[in-house]
Formats: structure tokens, sequence, C-alpha cells
């Protein structure tokens, strides 16, 4: 029999001390970005620091309400709540309003609601319900399978509602796979599919003679040779096999330069042609001499080929056009101070006038010209750099990396799978945001238009973020529920 300790002492109440301070910096930060010198007061209701105060009680009362809640009722629920997060997601597609290209909000009367921001909530629910069934390991590539269908469905559907950036914070999941056993090829690989993109994408405009190939193709397949020869010599232990492969394409490089000579050649479908042989090459060994190993390298190398050849595609005809000139001025493939890359130029431009200690409260003159779009939703962050310069920023950071700790603590100290795999959720999911948005707003990350946890103005995001928190502090709270 259990003997249930009170919610007052079991909670984790310094978690609950740093999710106010952000709160309360978030609200105070809103006031400054979205100032009103006719309506001063942050209690004005029809300003966006006064509708915010109004976000943040509702938010509050929600954090109470879910600490009110037996902690079993979550994994009972945890597949409910997942299957009409899902179905609300779907609804959403056909009766929400276009708003900025994307179809993502529920307009219900005053209130504009975001499901996306429960979704990952519902997700976290749902993988720590399937990772903590009797008997589940996650050690083979099929036991992937199930849990790529919970993360990647929901976010398939946000990218259907146009919301592209929402979609990818389900990316930070991996992470909680990582954890719990995943092979960590699956984030190498990941990592260099990325490598691969970029490198396309930015390089492809280079060619190495007139319509004899791009730079881009070429250090491409580079790449994949590169990684073929490391995987035979330090994971298949096998220096044999590298140096003939090596030896390989040195003579087919060698060879093709002479004929080109003489011949109209295109260098691209050398390197193409080379790789392709490499897959042969490992096909033939893992046949004939049963490494068992190989053939991955083989499909590995195949797929890595179609990615290169798909990798314009879907920067062409999956992105939209203005995600498409977003990256290319983040690789600065152009430069566009006046059109894609405005927001970040002026973001920028206030973070660094704010210099080390800032230009003091309500006196950023960035932020009060409004001259940075989005200053007190997706690009919050660049009003505490204004404002509040370096020590501002970074006592900010400080906070959010003191939260991420306390939260990675309590995930650490959970007795059961369940309660653990939903705290690494969370701690994945605040991290994912957190680098993204600030990498946005510096400029050293795309700008994909999600929010600052706490910080940016919404009641969706603030609502999302408390729910993930206090879901994960009940269930911590149930750990001291002991044996009399």
């Amino acid at each position: 029999m259990y003997k249930n300790v009170s919610i007052r002492y079991a909670l984790d109440w310094t978690t609950v001390f740093f999710y106010v301070v952000l709160v309360v910096m978030g609200w105070i930060s809103i006031y400054g970005a979205s100032y009103n010198f006719d309506q001063a007061s942050i209690f004005d209701f029809s300003q966006r620091a006064g509708k915010q105060f109004i976000w943040i009680i509702t938010a509050f009362a929600i954090g109470g309400a879910l600490l009110l809640i037996d902690s079993k009722m979550y994994n009972i629920f945890a597949y409910f709540i997942y299957a009409g997060t899902i179905l609300l997601l779907i609804i959403t597609i056909f009766v929400a309003h276009d708003i900025k290209g994307s179809r993502s909000w529920l307009v219900l009367g005053p209130i504009s609601f975001q499901p996306e921001e429960i979704a990952k909530m519902a997700t976290a629910l749902a993988l720590a319900k399937f990772m903590s069934s009797y008997n589940y390991k996650l050690k083979n590539w099929k036991d992937l399978l199930p849990l790529s269908f919970i993360i990647f469905g929901p976010a398939l559907i946000i990218v259907l509602q146009n919301e592209t950036g929402g979609a990818l914070v389900f990316l930070a999941f991996l992470l909680v796979l990582y954890r719990e056993g995943m092979n960590g090829i699956v984030l190498l690989i990941g990592s260099f599919a990325v490598l691969l993109f970029i490198t396309i994408i930015k390089l492809s405009i280079i060619p190495i003679q007139v319509d004899r190939g791009t730079l881009g193709m070429i250090l491409g397949m580079s790449f994949i040779l590169f990684v073929e020869i490391g995987y035979a010599i330090f994971f298949g232990k096998n220096q044999k096999e590298a140096l003939i492969l090596l030896a390989g394409t040195f003579v087919i490089g060698l060879v093709s330069y002479f004929i080109n000579i003489g011949f109209y050649l295109n260098y691209n479908y050398v390197a193409i042609f080379t790789v392709l042989a490499s897959c042969i090459y490992w096909i033939v060994i893992e046949i004939f001499k049963r490494y068992k190993r190989y053939w991955m390298l083989a499909l590995f190398s195949f797929s890595s080929v179609l990615f290169c050849f798909s990798a314009d595609y879907l920067f062409e005809k999956v992105l939209e056009p203005h995600q498409q000139v977003r990256i290319r001025v983040l690789l600065n493939m152009e430069n566009a101070p006046l059109g894609a890359g405005y927001n970040v130029n002026q973001s920028k431009i206030a973070i660094g006038s704010g210099g080390f200690w800032g230009k003091g409260f309500l006196n950023g003159t960035q932020t009060k010209l409004k001259y940075v779009p989005e200053q007190d939703t997706d690009f919050i962050f660049c009003t505490v750099g204004e404002e509040h310069g370096f020590w501002g920023s970074t006592l900010v950071l400080f906070f959010y990396w003191l939260l991420l700790m306390r939260i990675l603590r309590i995930a650490e100290r959970q007795r059961d799978q369940f309660s653990r795999v939903y705290g690494y959720c969370v701690a994945s999911i605040f991290f994912f945001h957190l680098t993204i948005n600030i990498g946005m707003v510096l400029g050293i990350m795309p700008v994909i238009g999600i929010p600052l946890p706490f910080f940016s103005y919404g009641g969706s995001s603030l609502w999302g973020f408390t729910i993930l928190l206090f879901i994960l502090l009940r269930l911590d709270a149930a750990r001291l529920e002991r044996l009399r």
C-alpha cells in the first residue's frame, strides 16, 4: 500500500521558482518591446503586456490544476491524449484561417490557439508510454519504426498546415531516443545529411568549368567516399579494402582527367559514377567474404547519392519561397538587407547597440522605433540585448541553463521509465527552442519562427510550455510515494 505525500512537500519548488522568474522576465521584456507612450501602463489590457498578464494568470491556474491530477492518469491516458491531439491537428487544417500563409491557428472567439503547442506534450506522453511498456528495449532498427510514427506523425500534419518551423521541433525527440539507447549512428547520419544539403545547395552555383560540373556535387561525392574509407578503417577494421577503394578512386579520377582532354566530360557524372562503383565494391566484398557489415555502407552511399540528387528538389519544391530566401541569406548565398535578411540584420544591430550594460529599460531605440519586426514574439531576445546589454542577456541565459539542468536532474532521479523518458522529452524541447530561437536572433540559425519559452508573447506558447513543465513536476512529486 502506498502512502501519499502532500504535494506541498513533494513539489520541486526550485523548478517552480525558475519558471516564475523566467515568466516575469518575459512579461517585462514584452512590455519593453511593445511599449506605447500613450498607453504606458503594464496592466493596460488593450496592449500586449496587459494581454500577456492575463495569459500568465491562466497559465498559473493551468499549472496548479495539473498538479492536482493523479500522476497515474498521465500514464493511463497518454495514448488517448495523443490520438485526440492528432485529430485536432487534422481538423485544424480544414477549419483554421490563413494567417501569414499558415493554417495552424484555431480561433475561438477572442482567443487564438495553436494546437501544435499541445502536440509536443502529447507526443512526449505517448513516447514515454510506449518506451516504458513491458520488456521494450531500443536495440534494433525495427524498434525505431513505431517510435518514428509517434514522433513524425504529428510533425507531418503540422507541415501540411504550412508550419515547417513547428514541425522541426519534433527532431528534438531524437535526443531522447539517443539517451535511451538509440545507436549514435542515427544522429551521425542526420548530421551528415545536413552537411550534404548545405554543401549541395551552397556550392551548386560554383562551376568547376563551364557546363562541366559544380563544386557542390563533387565535394558531396568526396564526403561520401571519405566516410566510406573512414568506416572501413575504424569500424570495419580492414585497411586493405580502404586502400583498394582509395587507389581505385585515384585511378578513376586520373583516367577521367585524361579522357577530359579530348572529350567533353561532366565531372559531376564522374564523381557520381565513382561513388556508385564503390557501392558495387562493398556489395561484392559482402557477398564473397561475408563480413556482414559492408552492405549497410553500400546502402548508406547509394542513399547519399539519391539525397544529393534530391537536395535541389527539396529546396525548390518542398520549402516555401520565403524559407528558401532565409536559408540563402544564412548561407551567404545572397545579400538581402532590406528583404529576408532584414529581421536578422535589425536584430543584430539592436543587440550590438546595447553594449555591455545596455541602454536601460524602455530606452532601446531600435525596439521603441519598431525597427525589428516580431520584436515581442520570435525576436523578443533582441529587446533584452538592447535594453540590458551583455550582462542582462547572460543573466537570462543563466536562468535558462539553471532550468534545463534542473529538468535533467529531475529526469535522472525518476524511478520509473515513463517519468524519466517524459523528463528528457521536456528537456529536449526546451533545449531545441532555446538554441534555435537565440541562434536565429544572432544570425547563426535560419529564421524558422519558433518562440522563446516563457518570453515570446502569446498564450499558446506559454500554455504549451507550462503544461509540459508542470506535468513533469507532478510526475516527479509522485516519486516520493513510499511503501508503508
